[in-house]
């Protein structure tokens, strides 16, 4: 028999992912923006992260309603706090993928360069991680959220190297200069992409086994959580 919070507890979960869903398909225009230099898709992005936006207040309204009428207690509220966590997560990614998509704006304007493959796995890497974290939530299941945080630490050194790789490809082609420098802007916002992917894994941790893993490492000494 469902209780009266079901409705409620179902919807959040439903909307959250049409959310998430909506946020793999704005980075993914985004890059294919900066990878085709089309100024006409970066556009697009912006009107794309409007109904990210959107779903973004309904969860909050939703919230408020849940909690207002329906008081839950234990699993019940630690989900529905989770997912307006994971809420918030998602409504940065859009927004990254639209500063990622200014940037491709402005590329579009210059004359093309190679496309680094470094960036093209920092992209590979940062997509992964986002999708990983929302099957985690979709199938409640906490070791593919793991597997999205032991990903944090190698998507942090390939956008390190890109980055270093950018300043020297500007230093020996100061007419590039311009370029890289958007290049380095859109790695730095892949890599927050994949730090609220790692976020939203934290949350389903802490769904699934009413553990708060955040920080974790660092409260230990440094030493792996698990």
């Amino acid at each position: 028999m469902k209780r009266t919070v079901d409705p409620y507890l179902d919807d959040l979960r439903e909307t959250v992912l049409r959310m998430g869903s909506l946020c793999e398909a704005i980075l993914a225009k985004a890059m294919r923006a900066v990878w085709e230099r089309n100024a006409e898709l970066a556009e697009q992005v912006r009107h794309d992260d409007l109904e990210i936006d959107r779903l973004d207040l309904r969860i909050d309204e939703e919230v408020t309603e849940v909690l207002a009428l329906q008081q839950p207690v234990a699993n019940d509220l630690r989900r529905v706090l989770a997912i307006r966590t994971m809420a918030s997560d998602l409504e940065r990614v859009g927004d990254l993928a639209r500063n990622i998509a200014k940037s491709a704006e402005r590329l579009a304007a210059s004359p093309p360069v190679p496309a680094p493959p470094r960036l093209e796995d920092l992209a590979d890497q940062a997509s992964r991680a986002l999708r990983g974290s929302l099957d985690a939530f979709s199938d409640s299941n906490s070791d593919r959220a793991r597997c999205v945080l032991d990903s944090d630490d190698t998507i942090d050194e390939t956008e390190e190297r890109f980055v270093h790789e950018a300043i020297d490809d500007a230093g020996a082609h100061p007419e590039h200069m311009a370029q890289e420098v958007e290049l380095i802007l859109i790695a730095k916002n892949l890599e927050r992409v994949a730090d609220h992917a790692t976020n939203i894994a934290e949350e389903v941790i802490f769904l699934t086994e009413a553990r708060l893993v955040r920080h974790e490492s660092k409260l230990n000494g440094g030493q792996a959580s698990g």
